[in-house]
């Protein structure tokens, strides 16, 4: 998945307008032109679309764990240079102060089995011996999940 598109089902999943991307980005240290929300939101075939930076979707990451949890103490923690599904799927987790049980709960609803092991190899240290890499597939079924429950009313895009 490309970061625009993490953006852009995460925009979907929970409702928010561009003022409120713009709002959560700022939480999390930038303040992005309209111009430059807009093209990060736009389809990849529109004419508008400007691909989104991994510092800038770890920035957008950052500040809805502020948006959803409150700012921390003490200092701020820095964006990431460099993304992967590991880091975004934790992050959310984080943001949504979610368990493992939620984490399945979430999956069930988007019809994919996962199991706890399986699941908590995702977000151990690269260098441990049972840590796996998040497949796309993982995350975009997580975020399925999440809109079934906080957008039931919709039908999950795919």
């Amino acid at each position: 998945m490309t970061n625009n598109d993490v953006l852009r089902r995460l925009r979907y999943a929970f409702e928010y307008n561009n003022n409120t991307m713009s709002e959560i980005m700022a939480l999390g240290g930038q303040t992005p032109s309209r111009e430059q929300m807009i093209g990060w939101l736009s389809k990849d075939d529109e004419s508008d679309f400007g691909a989104m930076a991994d510092v800038d979707l770890a920035r957008f990451l950052n500040g809805l764990i502020v948006h959803k949890r409150g700012r921390k103490e003490g200092p701020q923690p820095e964006p990431e240079q460099r993304l992967n599904n590991n880091i975004i799927f934790r992050k959310l987790k984080i943001a949504l102060d979610f368990k493992d049980d939620d984490i399945m709960a979430m999956m069930a609803l988007a019809d994919f089995r996962l199991s706890k092991p399986e699941l908590s190899a995702f977000f151990r240290r690269a260098d441990h011996k049972h840590f796996r890499v998040c497949q796309d597939q993982v995350l975009r079924n997580f975020i399925k999940g999440l809109q079934l429950k906080f957008r039931p009313d919709t039908q999950a895009q795919e």
